[in-house]
């Protein structure tokens, strides 16, 4: 290293103890010794981290609001066009609506409209699409091989289609095991462990058939699901846990159409389809695909059932009929309706989820289409946020509006509400746009959760169908969702529900009735799917949220045609195909003329084994340590492209990736993105796997290299020893807050040392009442008779940022978390041991806890941090969250044992030292007071000490105070 040691006008000993102060700083050894010696110079402790505190507390206290319409660029009506080239006067007149003499004043704005509506036009063209499906030649050989599991619900274990599938693979040379599954197996873990077994007596595995779809009874205890859904979510889930070397297969009847004279005849069924089309994009190597069966299998159709099973990697979405083999394909729809044709509302229309961002667009454009009267329901009726003001304003448009507290999967009531329009306006159309979404993946969805979103989704519709019967109505419309068209990460069992209602629609107008679904992509503004910073991560992979009055445009095109299901999405496909098919083709995708310009690009069209290939040729020449950085720049340069940070700089080596802002959604990007470059058959979990760049690179180097990094295994990632009994624990570094302004041990100690007072008043910054809540009398219920206490003024103070912890997270976490952040990063500050270094290291987390009580007093919990209160208020989340931050791999315990919680963590820790659990421990204790409700109870019961001091061991006595620290 060099370093200048003059510079113009400072050539003194300044100069040059700043430059050997500067070569210090990076890592040369200076004598200072020697250097300082006989100057009066001495050593300084310096502080720690001076973090940048702002508060942070659920009382009321909010925080600031967080902030594309898409464009469309289609060209002009032809005729119009050619008129001007004609300079056909009065074409052009009919074709603007303006008089053939009127003076240019009038046509400017008349042909701005016109162009302006064929602009519009021409984006909604190019959103919309549709499902169709494409007969493809027999397959010639058919023949199976090793053992195939036919998985088959109890209740339909005698159906003649189950022994046909059964006959027909044994023909065509698969060994047969059936196993038969029933309520008892909804537990993943009973059913992997069967499978286990059935395995282990299995010489080799073909694959597996799951005709689980066929029982469409009410699941015992979901009712809101069909057994053979939930069996099937249970399957995958267990097939995942017992690891089995073979792809499953899910096989339905009747879950889908083929054509006008194939009739779907289970809505039911049509769920299993979305819920494989999602195992697909998630378990790559676990999913074979999706196979629907006619209503016999005879001999011809098990020899195609059994050529479809046979071959590996190809079409995955197929149906197989008495004409033929049939695959699944999206194409583009062209609009059935004319430019002058438009549907105009009448009477009476109802609306579920009414009250909702979508359900207020949507009743807006009714009552511009001509509704007399609207019926908007939501859970929450009048009382929902925005509903009173969103009623006004639909009246003063003319229209009378009911607003109903009425979820629509109550069947009584919907029924009511129904009952209740008036026979002078009687109802003519109806848009069910209610629904409940939830972002999680397979792994993660337990039967509850998918039985709460699968019932907000179906059972309104379900409802609306059955007690509408027959009726005929101008329109029957659905708001379903691209989940159930095409899947999407952590959205199966979200896009379950919708594929039902696309079934729905699609089993309506086949009975001849009114019937209409358009499958959304997202919505700008008030849709669900762009909420807080989803918008910008679907617009990053191909998906920009659409312009709600384009989108309503859309809808109104749609309800005028004969569409019946028509997909409205706004894709950019340069940036949607590669990812969404970086990991497992995609045939359904295969015949838009945007994917096929793709595969003939290269590039992003190479083969997984081809970019493979490319990347070790890269690394090949290059030395072991240019190798780990190589691969690390690699996966911190599409973490930062998936999070929009500017740099790949900004995405730290060891920090968690969750700390950084990934989620379900972005990990499965990044999964998609790093899957196309290295070739590798990556899993959805890959993010949660492999917490941080450094760690995800170095599994990467694994895979594709075949060795491991050459970093030594020393050191923290090395496996804790096992200590002796009797061996003394050594206490390294300490740190504390505690009342009286006590910031650090050397605080606590002046504070003993010279007799001081940590008791104070009640802090005025919590929302507490404390003068409605203060009474002398001891027996007033509600109240409490002391002023005083033992507080921390600063525990709504935190540093967020530092932590990466976003501000809607660090207001919704315990102040008691956030306080142990920072002390325990001060701990290993005073050690002397960088927090970065103990990432990897078996150091074990030992902390007393009880619950503060924080967020309790709020009525209404605030949009901004839901979803965050769950774990920022779990006292089972504590000592995670530290183990987590600092990537400490030994125990991590959270005690709560009252008052002698610190002390038994204490103790935990000194014996888990001992044992060589760990071989080191951080241990704390933290407690915080977020309501006066500890107060009130000791009141209560004459406990507490009116002047708020403990007098121990004196005729003073009075008794205790409420006091809280942390350490």
């Amino acid at each position: 290293m060099v370093i200048g040691t003059l510079r113009r006008d400072e050539g003194g000993l300044e100069r040059f103890l700043t430059s050997a102060a500067e070569v210090f700083a990076r890592g040369v050894k200076v004598g200072w010794a020697v250097t300082l010696e006989g100057r009066g110079g001495r050593r300084v402790e310096l502080p720690t981290y001076a973090f940048q505190r702002e508060r942070y507390w659920l009382d009321g206290f909010g925080l600031l609001p967080g902030g594309g319409v898409a464009d469309g660029t289609g060209s002009v009506d032809e005729r119009f066009w050619d008129a001007v080239q004609r300079q056909d006067l009065e074409s052009l007149a009919g074709t603007l609506a303006v008089d053939s003499e009127a003076p240019l004043s009038a046509v400017l704005p008349a042909l701005s409209a016109y162009h302006r509506n064929n602009r519009d036009r021409s984006t909604i063209d190019g959103w919309r699409y549709r499902v169709s499906w494409k007969p493809v030649s027999e397959v010639a050989d058919g023949s199976l091989s090793g053992t195939w599991l036919v998985v088959v619900p109890a209740s339909r274990a005698e159906d003649e289609l189950v022994s046909g599938v059964v006959a027909g693979l044994e023909r065509h040379g698969a060994s047969v095991v059936p196993v038969v599954v029933d309520e008892r197996d909804l537990d993943a873990d009973v059913l992997a462990e069967r499978l286990r077994v059935v395995a282990a007596e299995a010489p080799e595995l073909g694959g597996v058939l799951s005709l689980l779809a066929l029982d469409e009874e009410p699941c015992p205890g979901y009712p809101a699901l069909s057994g053979g859904y939930a069996l099937t979510l249970v399957l995958v889930r267990a097939m995942v846990g017992a690891d089995l070397p073979a792809r499953l297969w899910c096989g339905t009847r009747g879950a889908v159409s083929v054509g006008r004279s194939d009739r779907l005849t289970s809505p039911a069924q049509a769920m299993v389809w979305a819920l494989g089309r999602v195992a697909g994009l998630e378990l790559p190597p676990l999913w074979g695909g999706l196979v629907d069966l006619p209503e016999t299998l005879d001999r011809r159709g098990a020899e195609r059932l059994a050529g479809v099973l046979s071959v590996e990697g190809g079409e995955d979405q197929v149906a197989v009929r008495g004409s033929g083999v049939f695959v699944r394909r999206l194409a583009r729809s062209a609009a059935t309706v004319g430019e002058e044709t438009s549907w105009r509302a009448r009477g009476t229309v109802l609306v579920t989820g009414g009250t909702g961002g979508l359900g207020g667009q949507v009743a807006r454009w009714l009552v511009r289409s001509g509704a007399e009267h609207l019926v908007l329901t939501s859970r929450r009726g009048l009382d929902a946020e925005g509903a009173a003001e969103l009623k006004a304003e639909l009246e003063g448009m003319g229209a009378e509006v009911t607003v109903a507290a009425c979820d629509a999967a109550d069947r009584d009531a919907l029924a009511a509400v129904l009952d209740a329009v008036p026979e002078h306006r009687p109802l003519t159309a109806v848009v069910h746009a209610a629904g409940v979404t939830l972002a999680a993946s397979l792994l993660e969805t337990e039967l509850a959760d998918a039985a709460t979103v699968v019932s907000g989704k179906v059972a309104g519709a379900v409802n609306l169908d059955e007690l509408l019967g027959d009726r005929e109505l101008d329109a029957f419309v659905v708001f379903s969702s691209i989940s159930g068209v095409w899947g999407g990460g952590s959205q199966g069992v979200y896009g379950s529900g919708n594929a039902f209602l696309d079934a729905l629609v699609e089993q309506r107008r086949a009975r001849g009735l009114a019937g209409t679904a358009v499958s959304w992509g997202p919505w700008a503004e008030d849709g669900m799917a762009t909420r807080g910073d989803a918008g910008e991560q679907l617009a990053r992979r191909g998906l920009p949220a659409m312009a709600p009055q384009l989108a309503i445009a859309a809808l109104e095109r749609a309800v005028a045609g004969d569409d019946g299901v028509v997909t409205v999405v706004d894709v950019d496909w340069e940036r949607f195909a590669p990812s969404f098919t970086a990991v497992r083709p995609s045939p359904f995708l295969s015949d838009l003329d945007e994917v096929l310009a793709l595969e003939t690009k290269g590039g992003d069209g190479e083969s997984a084994d081809a970019a493979g290939a490319q990347l070790r040729e890269r690394l090949k020449p290059l030395t072991e340590g240019e190798r780990d950085r190589a691969l690390l720049d690699l996966v911190r340069r599409h973490a930062a492209a998936v999070l929009g940070y500017s740099s790949a700089e900004l995405v730290e080596p060891n920090r968690a990736f969750r700390d950084l802002g990934f989620d379900s959604l972005t990990a499965v990007d990044l999964r998609n993105r790093l899957a196309a470059e290295t070739g590798l058959g990556l899993p959805a979990t890959l993010v949660f796997d492999y917490p941080s760049a450094g760690v995800l690179a170095a599994q990467l180097r694994t895979e594709v290299l075949g060795t491991a990094s050459t970093a030594p295994t020393t050191g923290p990632g090395s496996p804790a020893g096992s200590g002796a009994d009797d061996e003394p624990i050594a206490i390294v570094s300490m740190s504390c807050r505690l009342p009286g302004g006590v910031r650090s041990p050397e605080d606590l100690w002046q504070l003993i040392d010279g007799g001081g007072d940590a008791i104070s008043s009640f802090p005025s910054d919590r929302g507490w009442d404390l003068s409605g809540m203060y009474d002398p009398d001891p027996d007033r219920p509600g109240t409490f008779y002391a002023r005083e206490g033992g507080f921390l003024y600063d525990a709504g103070e935190f540093d967020p940022g530092f932590f990466g912890i976003s501000p809607r997270e660090a207001l919704a976490t315990d102040p008691q978390q956030r306080l142990l952040l920072e002390t325990s990063w001060e701990a290993f500050e005073r050690a002397g041991i960088n927090p970065a270094s103990v990432r990897g290291s078996q150091t074990g987390v030992f902390v007393g806890f009880s619950g503060s009580g924080y967020g309790t007093n709020l009525e209404t919990v605030p949009e901004d941090v839901e979803g965050h209160l769950l774990t920022g208020n779990a006292g089972s989340v504590v000592s995670g969250r530290l183990a987590y931050t600092y990537g400490l791999e030994g125990p991590a315990i959270t005690v709560d044992t009252a008052c002698s919680s610190s002390l038994v963590a204490l103790h935990l820790a000194c014996q888990s030292l001992r044992q060589g659990e760990c071989d080191m421990a951080l241990v704390g204790g933290v407690a915080v007071m977020a309501t006066p409700m500890a107060f009130v109870e000791f009141s209560r019961q004459g406990g507490l000490a009116p002047d708020g001091r403990c007098k121990p061991f004196a005729a003073a006595a009075d008794g205790t105070t409420g006091r809280r620290s942390s350490g």
